[in-house]
């Protein structure tokens, strides 16, 4: 991984990455999503607000910086960051089917959910770590640790959401399931 890597617009480069993302994350989503809450945002007060507006920034510099990344084809980059991407884009599709066809009255704790509370990050995460890995670009590898502290931030106001909305039900929910893989919960509600 160099320092600086090269820029260039070209066939072969990041954004082919980006195009299977959206279409899960966003075109699958459409349309299997009936009567689930996967399009309803929480309500941000003024500082989360804040927060949002930079992981939104930052989600869409990502997309762009991927159209002047180029891909070092036959590396062991590519290859190791390719077989995490692709974790994570199987682990966000699993978790985009399990919110998008639970009812919207429900919490979704069904399939992924019963291991993280937050799959869809995980799985955005895994891709974004296996897009930097693969492109051998650092910047992109920061990209993603500035993704996921913001969105750490941002998942306490969507489980406020939850908490005001399903009650104890997502209660006890919380504390029987991580908010992240493997990260036990330390026996408070966030």
């Amino acid at each position: 991984m160099s320092l600086i890597p090269a820029f260039q617009i070209g066939l072969w480069n990041a954004w082919i990455f980006i195009l299977p993302f959206l279409l899960i994350n966003y075109g699958l989503a459409s349309l299997i999503a009936k009567d689930s809450a996967l399009f309803i945002w929480p309500q941000y007060n003024k500082k989360e607000k804040n927060f949002l507006t930079i992981l939104m920034v930052t989600i869409f510099a990502s997309f762009i910086y991927t159209i002047f990344l180029p891909l070092e084809l036959s590396t062991a980059w590519l290859y190791a960051g390719l077989f995490i991407y692709l974790v994570g884009m199987i682990f966000l599709t699993i978790a985009v089917v399990n919110f998008a066809t639970t009812p919207a009255d429900k919490p979704v704790t069904k399939g992924v959910f019963r291991i993280s509370r937050n799959p869809m990050y995980v799985g955005w995460f895994l891709i974004y770590i296996g897009m930097g890995i693969a492109c051998a670009s650092w910047i992109f590898l920061l990209i993603a640790m500035v993704f996921i502290i913001l969105q750490h931030i941002l998942i306490i106001t969507e489980e406020r959401m939850c908490l005001e909305k399903f009650g104890n039900e997502y209660r006890e929910y919380m504390t029987k399931t991580p908010k992240w893989i493997g990260i036990p919960e330390s026996g408070k509600s966030d």
